[in-house]
């Protein structure tokens, strides 16, 4: 199926691994030309040089935090008009709710909703004069089922859920669509991650600790980055501007409601 977005271009936060990374292949694999983001140069490096070998697109490099105005300027000036984008940053750890300080919550509500936002604000009028958008954020499961350790994620994510929602609804007559992708347990690094988490809080081994990952996904696995990034890429596609405003669960059929 070709999804009528060769030649366009994205810009791709926190790119050059795990989720970001498969949305950016998926991409590259239709065509478009893309901006690869991460705040490791060599892996930012060698995920521009193998997408650009693989596919044959033009994949440039930005390295630094992508919550900064320094590394949205130079995103900016990477690719000025872009046509796809990507709001995607790594999660804050699990935190007990009376250990999260005044600090903490204005550092995470920062990072993950009013950066993002204010990136949002600088390429959303352009879409609409060209007639042509794709702004996706990649969230998570739990700001449908919230976990009171992930506090700190799941509170400013539904703050940024509810404004994108909200903005949506202005933009997608100029065939811009703005939507949220709620993932669930993806065989990444962040999964990983958690698993030496809660062999530190549990005592339990590596083996243990995903083993208990899997079995909290109905599927009995977990998701395949790969999964997650051609479902990216299909929203982003010329066929998807009837979807717009919605928060799109990845989960492997875990969600225990209906709507």
């Amino acid at each position: 199926m070709d999804l009528g977005i060769s030649g366009r271009s994205a810009i791709l936060m926190a790119s050059s691994r795990g989720l970001g990374r498969a949305c950016a292949e998926s991409l590259a694999r239709e065509g478009v030309n893309v901006v690869i983001n991460g705040r490791n140069a060599p892996d930012v490096l060698r995920t521009c040089d193998e997408l650009a070998g693989a596919y044959g697109i033009v994949a440039t490099p930005v390295v630094g935090d992508a919550t900064t105005p320094d590394v949205h300027d130079a995103l900016l000036a990477a690719c000025p008009q872009p046509d796809i984008v990507l709001l995607n940053g790594e999660g804050p750890p699990p935190t007990a709710f009376g250990d999260i300080d005044a600090a903490k919550w204005a550092d995470t509500l920062h990072k993950t909703m009013v950066s993002p936002l204010l990136f949002v604000q600088r390429v959303i009028d352009g879409m609409q004069q060209r007639q042509f958008g794709r702004i996706v954020a990649i969230s998570s499961a739990m700001v449908k089922s919230p976990n009171p350790l992930m506090s700190m994620s799941h509170g400013p994510r539904l703050g940024l859920t509810g404004v994108l929602k909200g903005l949506s609804k202005s933009v997608v007559a100029h065939n811009v669509t703005i939507n949220t992708i709620l993932p669930e347990r993806f065989d990444t690094g962040r999964q990983q991650q958690m698993a030496q988490l809660a062999m530190s809080f549990k005592g339990i081994s590596y083996e243990q600790a995903r083993a208990e990952q899997v079995a909290t996904i109905k599927a009995g696995r977990l998701g395949l980055p790969a999964e997650f990034g051609d479902t990216f890429a299909f929203v982003c596609s010329a066929q998807a501007g009837f979807m717009s405003g919605q928060s799109i669960q990845l989960d492997g059929g875990s969600y225990e409601g209906v709507f």
